[in-house]
């Protein structure tokens, strides 16, 4: 099993710009003035892409987009399904023949000129994303630079697929491997990342000469509706990239079913990435699958407490405990575990939960009703069968979707926050004796996402990080992921990669060509 280590790597700068707006304005007020402001910016859509045209859904259904932080309606989208689905893959499939032929230079100043494009439209983009997902806006905006950084870093590596050429065995032949583009690709992702995930995947299929059909989330379409048209302002031809949205299962059968489609590429559940590998199966397309983790964060008696209370703080509560990547269960050795626990209650006791655009929010809200109850049940759950609540483990008086940073001690491997990913604000902590018991515990599950430790022994972080079976590993840090290194999974987490010159590979042929 090959695993890739990743360690000490952080993508959020310090030195974002923020917006600032009079102290005087509530929440909702400021909230609304900032949405209007961005219906009349030059990035803005509410329509489907299509063959280069912005188009509504066949039967006039539409869907709304609400803002977690506050309930209010920004905008409504087309309710799309098989027949809009149907008409993109078509018009990426036209639009691949053209596409492909280009050099690889030519398109990678297309995918330059979109990167210069979402940079410079960073603020609007940064608003629009804490608007539809609701992570604050210094968060949000470090989601910009790091979407972005993928158009950049598969625009340079555009001009680096190589193939090979094979010593021959007769002297009369020559023997050459060539990478080619797979061909039109699905693109499915959720809504906790509306930018960085669909750049992670759009990058690499364009830099190769694929063409695309993105789905983004119902939940957090604007964003990659705004990327959309940022891709067309780069000149980036009409068809190459697509966007539809709506029914998910129509577009996601219509996707699966066409034998225009070469390959899938998707981001979510666990259990939506085998019902899209069963799917596949039929027209036997390529497949990325990034899925959903469980992700141990270890911390050894040796590690230095700033750090890893640090270090924890982050791999847990960015984006509110959102992502694939968050500590889902804090393993603590036996004789720093009470030290631990009151320090990192009072560092996350200290975090600010607000609308995003409030200064100094830290925390936003939960993406819906159902994600919030969700972390409700898997916390009553835990009280039930013996751990305890130390801070939080409610709803936040501000109401809505807000949930209180928590933290939950006497946490054992039987409950479900140790079982399964709770993808809210809660920090659950695990008690535990030696470095063999950390690693068993650690592997008992089948997510292979990402994993954290913290200590300052060098051979134990050799040891440790090389026996835990995830795809990524943090070694006293708890943000990782970076556009030059692969991210993905092992064992139920997924296939394939995603970033670093390894993910270009997810999305070309190995052709073998013998010439006489």
């Amino acid at each position: 099993m090959t695993v890739a280590r990743l360690a000490l790597c952080k993508i959020l700068s310090s030195h974002l710009p923020r917006l600032h707006l009079p102290s005087a304005f509530s929440s909702a007020s400021r909230q609304m003035s900032i949405a209007a402001a961005l219906k009349n910016s030059s990035i803005f859509r509410s329509q489907g892409l299509i063959g280069g045209n912005w188009i509504g859904s066949h039967d006039g259904k539409t869907i709304q987009v609400n803002n977690p932080a506050t309930g209010e309606i920004i905008a409504d989208v087309p309710f799309m399904g098989r027949q809009e689905t149907s008409d993109a893959i078509s018009s990426a499939y036209q639009a691949f023949h053209s596409w492909s032929k280009l050099t690889a230079a030519e398109r990678s100043k297309y995918l330059r000129k979109w990167y210069d494009l979402l940079m410079s439209h960073k603020e609007e983009l940064g608003q629009l994303i804490t608007l539809e997902q609701g992570k604050p806006l210094k968060e949000a905006l470090g989601e910009v630079g790091y979407g972005a950084s993928f158009i950049e870093f598969f625009a340079e590596e555009a001009k680096r697929v190589y193939g090979d050429i094979i010593p021959a065995t007769l002297n009369d032949r020559r023997l050459f491997v060539l990478k080619q583009p797979v061909g039109v690709v699905g693109a499915i992702t959720p809504w906790n990342f509306p930018l960085a995930m669909i750049t992670r995947k759009v990058g690499p299929a364009l830099a190769c000469g694929c063409t695309v059909v993105v789905k983004p989330s119902e939940l957090t379409p604007l964003t990659a509706l705004a990327a959309a048209e940022l891709a067309l302002q780069a000149g980036i031809p009409p068809g190459v990239l697509n966007v539809v949205m709506g029914n998910a299962p129509e577009i996601g059968d219509a996707l699966l079913s066409s034998s225009q489609v070469r390959k899938i590429t998707f981001t979510g559940s666990t259990a939506v990435g085998k019902k899209l590998m069963a799917g596949a199966a039929g027209t036997v397309k390529r497949l990325s699958l990034e899925l959903g983790g469980n992700a141990p964060c270890i911390v050894f008696d040796d590690a230095d407490l700033d750090v890893a209370v640090k270090g924890t703080l982050a791999a847990k509560f960015r984006n509110s405990g959102q992502t694939c990547v968050c500590a889902n269960r804090v393993l603590v050795q036996d004789g720093i575990y009470e030290k631990f626990a009151e320090a990192f209650s009072k560092a996350v006791q200290n975090l600010q939960v607000g609308d995003g655009f409030t200064e100094g929010v830290v925390q936003g809200p939960l993406i819906n009703e159902a994600a919030v109850q969700k972390v409700e049940s898997f916390v009553q759950d835990a009280i039930s069968k013996g751990a305890k609540v130390i801070l939080g483990g409610k709803r936040h008086s501000l109401g809505m979707t807000f949930y209180e940073p928590t933290v939950v001690t006497d946490v054992r491997s039987e409950m479900l926050l140790a079982r399964e990913e709770v993808f809210g604000p809660v920090a659950p902590l695990l008690r535990f004796k030696t470095e063999d018991e950390a690693i068993h515990i650690a592997n008992d599950t089948n997510a292979g996402l990402a994993a954290y430790i913290f200590t300052n022994n060098v051979q134990r972080t050799w040891r440790v990080s090389e026996a835990l079976e995830y795809g990524l590993v943090g070694v006293n840090e708890g943000i990782i992921s970076t556009e030059v290194a692969p991210f993905g999974g092992v064992k139920q987490s997924g296939l394939g990669r995603e970033g670093s010159k390894y993910g270009i590979d997810e999305y070309v042929e190995v052709i073998f060509d013998a010439v006489n």
